[in-house]
């Protein structure tokens, strides 16, 4: 039995690792291309992109595991049914229970493994994931200084070159406007040619122009507008600095992420979740209060019987009456705009209490989600290993259309039920744990019928009952027709 889980052992973990490498691959391809517009032309250094990949990578296990585990399973199963391996394992009186033993130990370990890195490391690569992109994202374009074009990548100033000469550092016709005043064009500077170089640091870009002039209009004069002064100045060389601190990559604080639900355990998430549900009601209790204390009729009737309720409106109507049709027009205007102003107080109540509790229910997902990957992994193994076995077709042809399909099955469920708890359409309990519940039967099923060896999916099994089932029908037509 050693050398036979031995075997089962190793025909299993090659393509585990393999499958779930390809996985991560392709969901970080899928990352890049979304995302490349952030990263390309900015200058960034291999190892800033590096880590970016990494930490993405490290957020998209929760997806890649699961697949893995379905897709290595059906194929380990389906190589061995495929070589005869299962038949003669079965001859020698070794059941199919006995031979998924070691991967269902493997797999309840990769369980518990896959809860840990789901509580423990996830949360930690979340926060340097979505900080780590967010400086990305805000990073400015690199300094690309283009011929005939206006540049206006530097804080404050704008800058064309009207040709750069094959050296990369001389250029000829420049125009500088300087708006660090934040008036307008009113200091222009234009030069023949100079040089455009970088200080060794690159903190800080040099131009040393010649043949130039500066004007200039001079805004400090009280009669600016009507008299217009403005003032030219020629130079033979002038130099300008710019200061490049703006085009590298500033790391945000991460405190100011570490609070964000993706970044908490569940520890930290059911504490959360705790204070943010008394803020709820507390806020709830609080616009009870203000709404109450606003109208005086809503008071009284809040605090009396409904006759002297009554009787307050009867005597209010018959003062009101007393009052002139001037005054009880401004009556009923100052009625109308404070009632305005109770709608459109309701309205920002509302949707205020709808994000509090849209927030709530985010919190508990993540919560949800620490188990449901855990579950997730076990199920699909009871689904892809007996599935490989029935169907006895390994590599990556056939596995890899019925796992995809599987798993892509799993996934809606799974994005559905999620939708559905953010939107407070379904419980928590209920909407998290509708794909595992609905994969769990189906994983029961093909096991029974692995472990039986049903012809669940033999085509000659099939032919056989389709060639019984026409001819029951044509026999059941032949009778109907002699008894008319």
């Amino acid at each position: 039995m050693r050398k036979i889980y031995k075997l089962v052992f190793y025909s299993y973990a090659g393509p585990l690792v393999m499958t779930f490498f390809i996985s991560l691959f392709i969901l970080l391809m899928q990352f890049l291309w979304k995302y490349i517009d952030d990263l390309v032309g900015k200058g960034l250094e291999w190892y800033i992109i590096a880590e970016l990949l990494f930490y993405a990578s490290s957020t998209f296990v929760p997806l890649a595991l699961p697949l893995a585990i379905l897709l290595s399973s059906l194929m380990t199963f389906g190589n061995l049914g495929e070589h005869y391996e299962l038949v003669a394992m079965k001859s020698s009186g070794i059941s199919l229970r006995k031979i998924m033993m070691p991967l269902i130990v493997l797999s309840v370990v990769i369980s518990v493994v896959a809860f840990y890195f789901s509580n423990n490391i996830l949360p930690v690569a979340n926060l340097k994931f979505k900080s780590l992109l967010f400086d990305v994202r805000e990073q400015k374009l690199a300094l690309d200084i283009k011929e005939g074009i206006f540049y206006d990548g530097l804080d404050g100033y704008t800058i064309r070159v009207g040709k750069k000469d094959k050296d990369g550092k001389t250029i000829r016709d420049v125009m500088i406007y300087d708006h660090s005043q934040k008036k307008g064009n009113i200091n222009l500077t234009v030069a023949e040619w100079g040089t455009m170089v970088l200080t060794p640091d690159g903190r800080n870009l040099i131009f040393t122009l010649y043949n130039g002039e500066n004007y200039s209009e001079k805004t400090d004069d009280k009669q600016y507008r009507n008299n217009r002064p403005f003032q030219r100045t020629r130079f033979a060389g002038e130099v300008r600095k710019f200061s490049l601190i703006d085009f590298k990559l500033s790391r945000t604080n991460e405190d100011l992420f570490k609070n964000n639900y993706q970044m908490l355990n569940i520890t930290q998430l059911k504490e959360s979740e705790d204070s943010l549900v008394y803020q709820f009601n507390e806020r709830k209790e609080d616009i009870k209060n203000t709404l109450f204390n606003s109208f005086f009729y809503m008071k009284q009737l809040d605090s009396l019987s409904m006759a002297s309720a009554v009787a307050i409106i009867d005597e209010s109507a018959y003062l009101a009456a007393g009052f002139s049709s001037g005054a009880r027009l401004d009556i009923i205007d100052h009625a109308m705009m404070k009632t305005r102003r109770a709608r459109e107080n309701l309205a920002v109540y509302k949707s205020d209490l709808i994000n509090r509790e849209k927030l709530i229910y985010k919190h508990q997902v993540e919560w949800h989600r620490k188990f449901t990957l855990s579950f997730a992994c076990l199920v699909l193994f009871f689904v892809g290993a007996p599935l490989g076995a029935i169907i006895r077709k390994g590599g990556l042809g056939l596995p890899v259309v019925v796992s995809v399909l599987l798993f892509v099955m799993f996934h809606v469920i799974s994005m559905t039920g999620e939708k559905s708890v953010k939107s407070g359409a379904l419980d928590a309990n209920i909407g998290m744990w509708i794909a595992p519940a609905v994969l769990l039967p189906l994983g029961v099923f093909l096991t029974y019928k692995a472990t039986t060896d049903s012809p669940l999916l033999d085509s000659e099994a099939w032919t056989k009952l389709l060639t019984r089932f026409s001819w029951k029908k044509k026999k059941a037509h032949e009778n109907t027709d002699s008894l008319q």
